[in-house]
């Protein structure tokens, strides 16, 4: 569904990707670990064709968008749910999800179809409909976040730290989203602070360090790893894999 190939990208003079290489599958789900400041945001937005200047090759669905621009690659069914859920504040949630519909293709479901499924999904949102965005809770406007790239009818879901500001009980509440939408064969490519439930999520992962990546495996080889371990998961990752 996506490969990148030897992509560099800068900000400015600066390095911030240094020829990264890596695929998602249709229906994987393919999970970036590391450090802050790793790249791996650098990497979302290389792919989705905003902010770093880039070179290289990136392939969506046998189309090369290496140089495409950010609206013909939302066109193509690529969408991104970004750091920090940069929802509209002073617009309803209802009209920052039909925002999310506009990408019309042929085939999809008329935007209310969609909208009723959002509300299924996240049932808080049916509540707060007409309540300004910026009013929400983090966890709530996460949920918007992610309802709003849904109803785009993504063939792609690119996840940009969900978990991030979140409550550990909304964190999980985020994560179960995120597994049910798994469960229902939707390719993500996902970033995420908390390395364990991103190896929970993902079935396989790449190890991002200093713009380069630096391993790669199924979640369970890299939970192994002991350098992993030592690095990224802390020391009571074996009990929340777990559970």
């Amino acid at each position: 569904m996506l490969r990148l190939t030897s992509v560099s990208a800068f900000y400015g003079p600066i390095q911030a990707l240094r020829g990264v290489s890596l695929h998602v599958a249709p229906g994987e789900v393919v999970a970036l670990i590391g450090a802050n400041g790793a790249g791996k945001s650098t990497i979302l937005n290389a792919v989705c064709g905003v902010g770093p200047r880039r070179r290289g090759r990136i392939v969506f669905d046998g189309a090369d968008i290496s140089r495409a621009s950010c609206a013909e690659i939302v066109r193509r069914g690529l969408m991104q749910v970004p750091e920090g859920r940069q929802v509209f504040p002073t617009m309803s949630v209802r009209d920052n999800l039909v925002l999310g519909a506009y990408r019309r293709r042929a085939g999809a479901r008329p935007a209310a179809d969609r909208m009723a499924h959002m509300f299924d999904l996240f049932p808080i949102l049916a509540e707060r409909s007409r309540q300004a965005a910026g009013t929400l809770s983090g966890g709530e406007q996460q949920m918007l976040a992610i309802g709003r790239a849904l109803m785009g009818e993504p063939r792609m879901l690119l996840l940009d730290e969900p978990s991030l500001g979140l409550a550990p009980v909304i964190a999980q509440q985020i994560f179960r989203t995120i597994d049910a939408l798994r469960g229902r064969g939707t390719t993500m490519l996902l970033v995420e602070q908390n390395a364990v439930m991103a190896l929970r999520l993902a079935d396989r992962a790449y190890v991002v360090e200093a713009g380069q990546v630096v391993l790669d495996g199924s979640s369970e080889d890299l939970l192994a790893n002991e350098e992993v371990k030592r690095a990224y998961l802390g020391r009571g990752y074996r009990e929340v894999w777990e559970r």
